[in-house]
């Protein structure tokens, strides 16, 4: 008589998942309630070849009406490569409350041979029976689900109308205390000033070259940009009210700003793009004012003209501009101003990066500092590119002029003369900050 064949071993994955983290970082969470319970089960059928496998398959603080989490994504590649024949949990709801996406792991299970157990659902997903009675869990499950959204969606539209923080990033200016906002005075002092020298300049991008060249940071301890400006003016927390769905309403927190500095930034703001960066163009110190001559040694002014909405830039020669003249005695009449400026200063670059420039630039700031170390200035002539592009205009008028003694136009191209002084000024005034942030 032939002995009985020993039953198929079969290797049980136990997933487990928790849709809070409340309670998570106990010695005995709930996870491991779940899990202590599969294994119970998984040994009360080890005379069918039942064997539990040492991976843990957890997801703690995941909801279950999503696939995107770390624990099933790990379970169903070790699906997908033949390492599991069983998949148990303890109740459906936690490997999924959404009947779409457990009918996609159902076909996963499937195509893999791997059969699901419910530990306190008695179904077999091999039969039609079973399916039924999965799909009309499933459908509960999922109408749970729904229900318990639209009460959290009810309590939190609720508690807006009312006025209340409901938590989320809490933004430049306030801190929380007790669930509620509490002004943050160092910080709304700054906000303010964002908001009244938006309304001086009229222009973010200029304010946020002001902020950068000052080291403003946000809450979060990056650098200030245009995107968080534009948010920051557009939120109507600073007013003292709270927004849900597009309606306001009067908030519990203390307002920042007034009505009146909110409207006079919102003015600005209903300006096209457009016509507030030729606002600021026309506002922008002209940097070779002063600076930029003729071969001849004649004088070229800034000058301007208006189309339609665009306005254009120029230095034009004094003697065109005196007798009216078509041409110039250089045969320069005008230039672009753009151009010119933009040429002026990558001459500049490329002069800061000859050693014989970074050499005098020693000797110039050794005159007024004696004790100034070369690796100093050498590390802020590199940095001249960066310092460049973070001032806003005055600021870069006021470096050209520090820098440039002449500018000269000929039909070889462009001259630039350096004013030695200058740059020893230029370069103290760079190792400053660094010294006083390393003290």
């Amino acid at each position: 008589m032939k002995e009985a064949a020993p039953p198929r071993r079969l290797r049980c994955a136990i997933y487990t998942r928790k849709s809070s983290e409340e309670g998570l970082d106990m010695a005995f969470n709930s996870l491991d309630a779940q899990r202590e319970s599969c294994e119970a089960y998984i040994a009360s059928q080890r005379a069918e070849g039942w064997l539990c496998m040492r991976e843990h398959y957890d997801d703690g603080g995941f909801s279950g009406g999503t696939l995107d989490r770390p624990g099933l994504k790990m379970l169903l590649e070790d699906i997908e490569a033949g390492l599991v024949d069983v998949v148990v949990v303890y109740k459906i709801d936690r490997l999924s409350r959404s009947l779409m996406d457990f009918s996609r792991l159902v076909e996963v299970f499937d195509k893999h041979g791997v059969t699901f157990i419910s530990i306190t659902q008695s179904f077999n997903t091999t039969t039609s029976m079973g399916r039924l009675t999965l799909n009309i869990l499933l459908s509960f499950a999922q109408f749970e689900r729904e229900v318990t959204g639209e009460r959290i969606r009810d309590k939190f539209a609720a508690s807006r109308a009312k006025g209340m923080w409901m938590g989320g990033f809490v933004p430049m200016g306030y801190d929380v205390e007790g669930r509620k906002l509490i002004i943050n005075e160092a910080e709304a002092d700054r906000v303010r000033q964002m908001f009244q020298r938006f309304v001086k300049l009229g222009s973010a991008t200029l304010l946020t070259r002001e902020l950068v060249a000052a080291g403003s940071i946000n809450k979060r301890g990056k650098p200030i940009d245009k995107g968080f400006l534009y948010k920051l003016f557009r939120n109507r927390l600073y007013l003292g009210e709270v927004v849900h769905k597009g309606t306001s309403y009067p908030g519990e927190h203390q307002a920042i700003i007034t009505h009146e500095l909110w409207d006079q930034v919102h003015a600005i703001l209903q300006e096209s793009p457009r016509q507030r960066a030729a606002n600021t163009r026309t506002q922008t110190p002209a940097l070779l004012k002063g600076l930029i001559f003729t071969a001849s040694g004649v004088a070229m002014t800034p000058t301007a003209t208006k189309r339609g909405s665009r306005h254009y830039r120029y230095y034009t020669s004094m003697d065109a501009i005196r007798n009216r003249a078509g041409e110039g005695t250089d045969g320069f009449v005008r230039l672009n101003a753009g151009m010119v400026e933009g040429a002026v200063i990558q001459h500049i670059r490329d002069l800061l990066r000859a050693p014989e420039i970074a050499a005098r630039a020693v000797a110039a700031a050794r005159r007024s500092d004696p004790d100034i170390d070369v690796h100093d200035v050498v590390t802020a002539l590199a940095g001249f590119d960066g310092l460049w592009e973070a001032l806003f205009p005055a600021e870069q008028a006021r470096i050209a002029r520090l820098l440039i003694e002449r500018v000269t136009v000929s039909a070889d191209g462009l001259a630039v003369d350096l004013r030695t002084d200058g740059l020893g000024s230029v370069i103290r005034e760079m190792i400053a900050p660094e010294r006083r942030q390393a003290a």
